[in-house]
C-alpha cells in the first residue's frame, strides 16, 4: 500500500528534503529535471517546487518529462486533489506526450465524482476535458450520468459540467438534456435561478443543438415572468436575448409588454429591459420605448 502522502500548503516544513529546503532558501545552484528525481511528488506538493516543474515541463525533452510523468503518474489521485500538486496535472495534460495525457485520463476512472466534487480535482477534470480524446472524454461522461444535478449545484462540480458542454459533441450530452427535461419545465426554471445552476443552462444555449435547446427554451418561456425578476434568472434571460433566435426574442419582448415600466424600474428585470433595448428588431424596440414614455399605440 501506498504509504500516504504529507499534507502541504500549511505553511509547515512537513519533514521536506534537503534539496528541496535548500531550494526554496535559495541555497542550491540553478536545479534541473534530473536534480529532483525521487523528490518530484514533493516539489509538485510545494508551493515553489510546483512552479518549477511547471516551468520546467513548458520546454522539457520527452524524455525529461518521462522522468517525471513516472513519479507523477504514481501519486496521480493525491496530486489531483492537493492546493498545488494539481496544476502539475494540468501542465502535464497541456505539455505532456499525447500518451501521457492518455494515462492521465485513464486515471481518473473511478474517481470522476470524487475529483469533479473537490476544489482542486474540478480544475483537473476541466483540463482534462480539453487534452483527451473522445473514447476517454465518453469514459469520464459515464460516471456523471446519474449525477448531473448534483453537479450543476455545487460549487466546483458546476464547472466540469460547463466544461463537459464546451468541450463535448453535442449528441454525446443528450443525457445531460434528459436530466433537465424529465420532469417538464420545472427543474430547468428552478437551475435557471440557482447561482451555479444558471451558468450550466447559459452553457447548453451556447453549445447544444437546436434539437436540444428547443425543450430548454419552451421551459423558459412558460416560467418568463419569473425569471425576468430573478437575481440568477435574468441573466439566462439575457442570454436567450443575446443568443436565441428573432422568435425566441420576440416572445420574450412580447412577455415584457405591458410591465416595461415595472420592469425598467427593477432591479434585475431592469437588465432584461436593456438588453431587450439593445438587441430587439425596430418594431419591437419601438413598443418598448413607447410603453415607457406612456406614448399611445
Amino acid at each position: 500500500m501506498r504509504e500516504a502522502l504529507p499534507k502541504s500548503g500549511t505553511g509547515v516544513p512537513c519533514n521536506r528534503s534537503h534539496i528541496l529546503e535548500d531550494f526554496r532558501n535559495n541555497r542550491t545552484p540553478p536545479l534541473q529535471i534530473s536534480d529532483i528525481l525521487t523528490h518530484v511528488v514533493e516539489f509538485a506538493r510545494d508551493q515553489h517546487g510546483s512552479r518549477f516543474i511547471q516551468q520546467k515541463l513548458e520546454r522539457a525533452s520527452v524524455k525529461e518529462k518521462q522522468l517525471l510523468f513516472e513519479e507523477v503518474l504514481a501519486n496521480a489521485h493525491a496530486l489531483m486533489v492537493d492546493v498545488f500538486g494539481n496544476y502539475v496535472i494540468q501542465k502535464f495534460f497541456e505539455f505532456g506526450t499525447p500518451e501521457q495525457k492518455a494515462a492521465l485520463g485513464r486515471s481518473l476512472k473511478g474517481n470522476v465524482m470524487n475529483l469533479a466534487l473537490q476544489m482542486y480535482g474540478c480544475r483537473v477534470i476541466q483540463k482534462a476535458m480539453e487534452s483527451i480524446d473522445e473514447s476517454l472524454q465518453l469514459e469520464i461522461l459515464r460516471e456523471m450520468e446519474g449525477h448531473v444535478l448534483k453537479c450543476v449545484k455545487d460549487q466546483n462540480g458546476n464547472h466540469v459540467v460547463q466544461k463537459v458542454i464546451e468541450k463535448v459533441k453535442p449528441e454525446r450530452l443528450q443525457f445531460i438534456i434528459n436530466t433537465f427535461t424529465k420532469n417538464g419545465p420545472d427543474t430547468i426554471t428552478q437551475l435557471s435561478m440557482h447561482p451555479y445552476g444558471c451558468r450550466v443552462i447559459q452553457r447548453v444555449l451556447e453549445h447544444c443543438s437546436e434539437e436540444q435547446k428547443r425543450p430548454v427554451l419552451e421551459a423558459l418561456h412558460a416560467n418568463m415572468s419569473i425569471l425576468i425578476v430573478d437575481q440568477y434568472g435574468n441573466y439566462v434571460v439575457q442570454h436567450v436575448i443575446e443568443h436565441g433566435s428573432n422568435q425566441d426574442r420576440d416572445r420574450i419582448v412580447q412577455e415584457a409588454t405591458g410591465n416595461v415600466l415595472r420592469y425598467a424600474q427593477h432591479k434585475f428585470a431592469s437588465n432584461v429591459i436593456e438588453k431587450c433595448l439593445i438587441c430587439a428588431g425596430g418594431h419591437h424596440k419601438t413598443l418598448l420605448i413607447d410603453e415607457v414614455c406612456g406614448t399611445p399605440n
